[in-house]
């Protein structure tokens, strides 16, 4: 039987919110770039993958009258560059946490692992620097999930509307 629900659950809100965001960045960072290389392989394939990426935004765009509201709506302003730099930040962070955790895993040598975990906690850390930044200038409002959401509906937007 299906599940029938007039809203998202709120974990796939959440995966979607880190779609958007994740795919909108890079769909912003690659417009940027696109004019820039010389290279017509490579062009090409920068030009699959923003058209790709587009693609995925407005799929998942579709979704997001679909998600939980939770009763509150302040309007936050945002200062667009320092997100943007932050996300960056933020997303790199991440990146590295997972990478880190994966190669411990796959680590004979303790030397090597110790210097791993190392790497790991310095990661972790810089992800709580970056986050506690987002947070505490209101770009990226982790408690407030129709703020969240409504970040991603901009960000997404302006990735879709930039040319390149």
């Amino acid at each position: 039987m299906q599940p029938t629900h007039s809203h998202l659950a709120w974990h796939e809100t959440l995966e979607l919110h880190e779609l958007v965001a994740a795919q909108s960045n890079a769909l912003m960072k690659l417009k940027k770039t696109y004019p820039k290389i010389k290279d017509p392989i490579l062009k090409t394939i920068y030009k699959q993958t923003i058209d790709t990426l587009t693609q995925n935004i407005m799929e998942l765009l579709q979704f997001y009258p679909l998600t939980p509201k939770t009763g509150r709506d302040d309007d936050v302003s945002r200062d667009d560059a320092s997100a943007a730099a932050a996300g960056d930040l933020l997303g790199f962070a991440k990146s590295s946490i997972k990478s880190y955790a994966l190669a411990i895993t796959e680590t004979a040598t303790p030397s090597l692992r110790k210097v791993f975990k190392k790497h790991l906690n310095g990661a972790i850390d810089t992800h709580a620097k970056i986050f506690n930044y987002l947070y505490e200038r209101n770009l990226y409002p982790a408690y407030d999930l129709n703020q969240l959401l409504q970040n991603d509906v901009d960000v997404a937007n302006k990735a879709l509307s930039q040319p390149f």
